[in-house]
């Protein structure tokens, strides 16, 4: 009925039907037209020709991922010899202010020489613009200053609410053929004296047994301006290039001394950027991988008994923030020249909601990050006694699709009732066997290997 109504319409007055039909096939060309040539005109805007030269053009927000950029991906063995200039520009809104009046302008800042190198045709010919120290800071800085800048020690800030629970932390975890072992260099609160609280912790676990030893001492504002070089008591770690050389003199409750010196070498380009969460009232939380997998050499004396570490594999990440009242679950496991790592925090709930903090799962290869997700389930499975028997993980995204099955070997349990961490909770350390399968970027996954996982148990 309505298909007859219409066709009866339209042959009513075929001379308007006819001029209706013809601007609506004009106006859908002309559209159709207008589309296309936005599409080109935008394509030839973000030309890396047009916006400084070169073959690649990456668009970044910030000055500090374009720094990870610039000194720590380009820098991999695999792209290192293919980079002929590498050039960063950041683009602003400055304000100009004429007779009260404030006027916005677009701005764009780069590095002369490289633009030039880049064949840039604004800046070809002003040899007035030159490199200032600064520009050079970018163009030069070799990949050990970024894993410094990257490493350091956060001032606290001045939130007297979470004040008390501020701590931040240097954490390594290696393995070789005779032991296992985790080590800590945490800085706490400020204590009566106006020094931070400071502590060394060792585990080590060799023959199925987990053996612990530890200092604390006081640390001033200028011994931690120096970090990642850190002194704690008699241990250390100091940078050297892209080693981490430390250094352990710590005791356990009876009085046994665990002594030894030990490295993990960090590679450019394979680590996992700063990331930092932050809350209502002032709360936040860091944390940085400097180094997903190095290798590790050293040995150390325990109650006696030379523990080799030699040819092992190393593990360093380093964490800041506010603790009370705060969780989490993390996990890292390596397979030849694969590295993963997942975890979620969940924060205290009058800073966020604990269920809308997603987790993230990444993954790295010999030349950098393959991919990450930030949709991500983490489920732990107990066994009769309450305790993680298995942790299953899913993670779904564009560049990585996993599926990992953790099988507990161990836990040591650590009761958190002193210092910033000091939630009245259990914190469980975990060694284990990780089963993954699935894809991150045009790699698949499917491999069984030796890992690490965190957690926690009570109120």
């Amino acid at each position: 009925m309505i298909g007859r109504l219409a066709f009866r319409s339209l042959t009513a007055h075929p001379v308007r039907s006819a001029v209706l039909a013809a601007g609506f096939g004009v106006g859908v060309a002309v559209m159709a037209i207008l589309l296309g040539v936005a599409g080109i005109v935008l394509e030839q805007a973000q030309s890396p020709a047009l916006v400084g030269g070169g073959d690649v053009n990456i668009n970044l927000s910030l000055a500090v991922p374009a720094r990870l950029v610039l000194s720590g991906t380009l820098q991999l063995d695999a792209l290192r010899p293919r980079v002929r200039a590498a050039a960063a520009s950041h683009t602003t809104e400055l304000f100009l202010l004429h007779n009260g009046r404030a006027t916005r302008v677009d701005v764009r800042g780069g590095i002369p020489s490289v633009e030039r190198e880049l064949g840039d045709p604004e800046t070809t010919g002003l040899d007035v613009w030159r490199d200032t120290h600064e520009d050079a800071v970018w163009t030069r800085e070799p990949p050990h200053v970024l894993l410094r800048q990257i490493d350091r020690f956060h001032g606290v800030p001045d939130v007297a609410e979470w004040a008390d629970s501020w701590a931040e932390w240097l954490y390594f975890n290696g393995r070789s053929t005779e032991a296992r072992f985790y080590l800590t260099f945490l800085v706490g609160p400020r204590v009566k004296s106006g020094n931070r609280s400071a502590g060394v912790r060792l585990q080590i676990e060799r023959n199925g047994r987990m053996e612990s030893y530890s200092a604390s001492t006081e640390v001033t504002d200028a011994d931690l301006a120096r970090a990642p070089d850190l002194t704690i008591g008699a241990s250390s770690v100091r940078l050297d290039g892209m080693v981490y050389r430390i250094h352990v003199d710590v005791a356990d409750a009876a009085g046994r001394r665990a002594i030894g010196d030990l490295s993990i070498e960090a590679s450019a380009g394979r680590f996992v950027p700063p990331i930092e969460i932050t809350g209502a009232r002032g709360w936040r939380t860091g944390y940085v991988v400097p180094v997903m997998s190095g290798t590790l050499d050293g040995a150390v004396t325990v109650g006696g008994n030379h523990v080799s570490l030699g040819g092992g594999v190393g593990y360093h990440d380093h964490n800041w923030g506010f603790w009370r009242d705060v969780s989490w679950q993390w996990g890292q496991a390596q397979q030849g020249d694969l590295s993963l790592i997942y975890g979620r925090v969940f924060p205290p709930p009058e800073a966020a909601d604990p269920e809308r903090i997603p987790g993230f799962v990444g993954a790295l290869g010999p030349d950098g990050p393959l991919g990450y997700s930030t949709d991500v389930r983490i489920s732990e499975t107990n066994d009769e006694r309450g305790q993680p028997a298995t942790i299953d993980v899913r993670a779904r995204g564009p560049s990585l699709t996993l599926d990992l099955r953790f099988d507990v070997a161990s836990i040591t349990t650590n009761r958190m009732t002193q210092g910033p961490l000091g939630n009245g909770v259990d914190f469980l350390q975990m060694r284990g066997r990780y089963t993954v399968s699935g894809r991150a970027g045009d790699r698949e996954i499917s491999f069984t290997a030796p890992g690490s996982a965190e957690t926690f148990r009570g109120d």
